[in-house]
């Protein structure tokens, strides 16, 4: 209930009541209502376009938020040196190793692949920086799984390079009479005049000639596979087993210095120059196999002769004489 007022008249020395008159209580009100409407317009402007009133929290989310984004920055920078060394490395592995090795070079395509089927960064969504957030992930897991294609390409080269190091151990690379023991090279691999025939026959291995008791080298590294006289012809004779499909005959022996299931190097004496069997005068008739077949000695003597001795044997070797066996 609004009060009464009351004003002071002077000349009937009275107090008279005051009368309100509705028109002017409308445009109070009015006028009361156009200033709030206009304050209301103030007070949005201003909230409009002065910076946002932040709680201590808010800011300290904010720093944190910043803060983030800068590390994710920083973060996909490293992800792509990581991405050039790991090119630098992926070229090398495909270009030279593999290569070198014989092996097939990684697709591509195999090294580069995403992940399909069902979206694995759903969790990662609805966020303010969700993009940034599911992009640097997502990048994240495909170089990881780069890594992992180029550490288990490493470890079959290694397994490769081990696999090469026994390999090139094992052919046979030496000649199987040394230089310094050996009087001539009878006769090679090729028609050849058969010593007690007379005709041509072929000739599948090399003749040695040395004196008798000369020390005879395992030519690679292998197992002792036969060390009897039971083949016809080559009387005491040798057969090493390299591996690889690699096998060398050694004939003709005096005597053994190895016995059948054991394993020589390259270089170790395995037996003696001698006559038996077949053959004309002492020499070492030697044979190389692979995979089943006989081929010329002649291509493997890389071991241990210079350019010039090589020469001189093969110069020999071609020579269409008579054998010694």
């Amino acid at each position: 209930m609004s009060k009464v007022k009351y004003y002071y008249d002077s000349e009937t020395l009275s107090y008279q009541k005051i009368e309100r008159k509705k028109g002017r209580r409308l445009g109070i009100a009015l006028l009361s209502l156009v200033a709030i409407f206009l304050a209301a317009f103030i007070l949005l402007v201003v909230y409009l376009n002065l910076p946002q009133i932040q709680t201590p929290k808010e800011k300290a989310l904010k720093r944190e938020l910043t803060n983030m984004q800068l590390q994710y920055g920083m973060l996909n920078r490293k992800m792509d040196q990581i991405q050039d060394v790991l090119g630098n490395i992926e070229d090398r592995d495909n270009n030279i190793y593999r290569l070198y090795f014989e092996s097939n070079p990684i697709p591509e395509e195999q090294r580069r692949a995403g992940f399909g089927g069902v979206n694995r960064y759903r969790n990662l969504e609805g966020y303010d920086n969700s993009k940034l957030i599911m992009e640097t992930t997502q990048r994240m897991d495909i170089l990881t799984k780069q890594i992992v294609v180029q550490s288990r390409s490493l470890d079959e080269i290694a397994e490769l390079a081990k696999e090469k190091e026994q390999l090139l151990s094992a052919i046979p690379a030496i000649q199987p009479v040394r230089n310094e023991n050996l009087k001539r090279i009878a006769s090679g691999f090729g028609w050849r005049n058969d010593p007690f025939t007379k005709v041509k026959k072929f000739h599948y291995g090399m003749d040695f000639t040395a004196p008798r008791g000369t020390p005879v080298y395992a030519t690679g590294d292998g197992r002792i596979e036969r060390a009897d006289n039971r083949a016809t012809g080559y009387g005491n004779h040798i057969r090493l087993d390299h591996g690889y499909g690699y096998t060398s005959l050694y004939a003709h022996l005096y005597k053994y210095n190895v016995r059948v299931g054991q394993r020589v190097k390259r270089g170790d004496v395995i037996g003696f120059v001698g006559s038996t069997g077949r053959s004309e005068a002492p020499h070492l008739h030697y044979e190389i196999y692979k995979d089943g077949e006989r081929i010329n000695p002649i291509n493997f003597y890389y071991g241990n002769l210079s350019p010039e001795e090589f020469d001189q044997v093969l110069q020999q070797a071609q020579q269409e004489n008579q054998s010694l066996d």
